[in-house]
């Protein structure tokens, strides 16, 4: 029996339209082929996600799934009835974050019909700071693009059609179906002119350098799709996209959960027991943070709003400063006296406070 499309993205059958682009974009960045190479199961997972969600992210046809089941598009429609390859995956992965980067990210050609030039994938690197504040990035890109002086002729196989009819007689009587001109590749063009450097469509490998703006709070295995920046198609067609794999350097200092920051700051005995004013280096400035006395070890202090900002909705992420009290190894004779005297003090006898939250559940409230 074939899986529960809801399943299948692990969310209710009440889900709300950005719950459900919000599972798939998760399963999509978990499971892609870049970063599982040569996992058939983690491919078999993606492709089972962009499946439910070619579904389930379309009004029409969620309203039938939940009237019908898969029955509803056996032959025809849904996902299984369209065929879709790892181009369309890709290309849909691209389209859930299209609303976030304006001009050439975001859509699916329109709903033109005529035939699309392949898919250029590339991948970007980027450092927290860049992924803090959003960036642009000047790339270069090879792709093919028609040669100067190519001139096309109208395909003589489908009269520019693009398609072919053909009409069979069966016990039903006559039948009509179409297909894609082989000739001309659904062009409905063929080359009447090509220069000498160019392939049999006609097309020449250019350099150019591309424009990707991506905005804030990406995550490393997004990908961005720039329409209309892969290679040409021959004829009348238009170009495939620029397909912009993100990739996330990893920052000395500070680590990266969702949209949280992570700071380990060390203090001294002495601070920890005083009270201080410390200064931390954040991706955007430095900020002050006042230390209580008695401070303890494993105390995490959040600060609101210095995170990362959250991709396609309002808000950011938190900077959580975990407390760690740095324990000396060497001490100086005086130093020895003073701390054996205070072995039985009262004051050092650790003695946690009612209602003092363990170390996992501290974990537990940080992700919660």
């Amino acid at each position: 029996m074939k899986e529960d499309y809801y399943d299948i993205l692990g969310i209710e059958k009440s889900a709300s339209e950005s719950e459900i682009k919000k599972a798939y974009r998760k399963m999509a960045i978990k499971y892609h082929p870049d970063k599982n190479p040569g996992d058939s199961k983690a491919e078999e997972n993606f492709k089972k996600a962009a499946e439910a969600y070619e579904v389930l992210g379309n009004k029409e046809k969620r309203a039938k799934y939940d009237q019908f089941g898969h029955s509803a598009f056996d032959g025809s429609g849904g996902f299984g009835g369209a065929g879709m390859n790892m181009d369309d995956i890709f290309s849909q992965f691209g389209d859930i974050f299209g609303s976030a980067f304006g001009g050439g990210f975001g859509g699916f050609g329109g709903g033109s019909r005529r035939p699309k030039g392949s898919n250029l994938r590339i991948r970007v690197k980027l450092d927290l700071a860049e992924i803090v504040n959003g960036v642009e990035k000047k790339i270069k890109v090879k792709r093919k693009v028609k040669a100067e002086g190519v001139s096309y002729k109208t395909c003589s196989t489908c009269n520019g059609l693009g398609q072919v009819t053909r009409i069979t007689n069966t016990i039903l009587g006559r039948m009509q179906s179409s297909s894609t001109c082989t000739s001309c590749g659904g062009s409905g063009e063929m080359v009447s002119n090509r220069p000498s450097n160019s392939d049999a469509n006609g097309l020449v490998l250019k350099e150019e350098t591309v424009l990707v703006k991506i905005p804030a709070g990406v995550e490393d295995g997004m990908q961005l799709k720039v329409s209309g920046k892969g290679n040409d198609s021959a004829g009348n067609g238009i170009p495939g996209d620029l397909i912009v794999l993100i990739n996330e350097n990893e920052h000395p200092f500070l680590k990266r959960e969702g949209n949280n920051l992570h700071f380990d700051l060390y203090i001294s005995i002495s601070e920890a027991v005083l009270g201080a004013s410390k200064e931390i280096e954040t991706i955007n400035g430095n900020v002050r943070i006042k230390l209580e006395s008695g401070i303890q070890s494993g105390k995490i202090l959040r600060l609101k709003g210095k995170g990362l900002s959250t991709i396609n909705s309002y808000g950011s992420g938190d900077l959580l400063v975990h407390i760690n009290v740095w324990t000396p190894k060497i001490l100086n004779k005086e130093q020895r006296v003073f701390f054996e005297l205070m072995k039985d003090n009262d004051n050092f006898i650790p003695s946690p406070e009612r209602g003092e939250k363990s170390f996992f559940e501290k974990v537990k409230d940080m992700f919660s």
